[in-house]
C-alpha cells in the first residue's frame, strides 16, 4: 500500500494544506465535498481543493513523519518545495491515482 504526503491549494494559490493518504483520489473528494457543504475542515475552509504537490512512501511511518516535518517549515520554504516539483503549480488532481 502507497501512502501519500500531498499539498493543496486554493484557486488564487494563496492557502495551503498538508496532509497524508492512502487513497489520494477519495481523499481529495472529501476534501472538495466539505469546500462546497459543511467547510468544518481547514481545507473545506479555505476550499483548498487544487493537489499541486505529492510524495509517495511505502510506510505510514515514514510518510506520517514527513508530513510533520513539512507543517514545521515556513512558508518560503513549502513553496519553494512546490515549485521544484511543480514550476507552475498546475492542478494535478487528475494524474495521481
Amino acid at each position: 500500500m502507497n501512502y501519500l504526503v500531498y499539498i493543496l491549494t486554493n484557486e488564487y494559490r494563496t492557502t495551503i494544506y498538508i496532509g497524508i493518504t492512502n487513497n489520494i483520489q477519495r481523499r481529495l473528494d472529501q476534501h472538495h465535498f466539505d469546500s462546497i457543504n459543511a467547510k468544518k475542515s481547514f481545507a473545506g475552509k479555505y476550499n483548498c481543493i487544487y493537489l499541486v504537490y505529492y510524495e509517495v512512501y511505502d510506510n505510514p511511518d515514514t510518510a506520517i513523519a514527513r508530513e510533520k516535518e513539512l507543517k514545521k517549515w515556513r512558508r518560503e520554504k513549502k513553496n519553494d518545495l512546490i515549485s521544484s516539483f511543480n514550476p507552475c503549480w498546475k492542478t494535478l488532481n487528475n494524474e495521481v491515482f
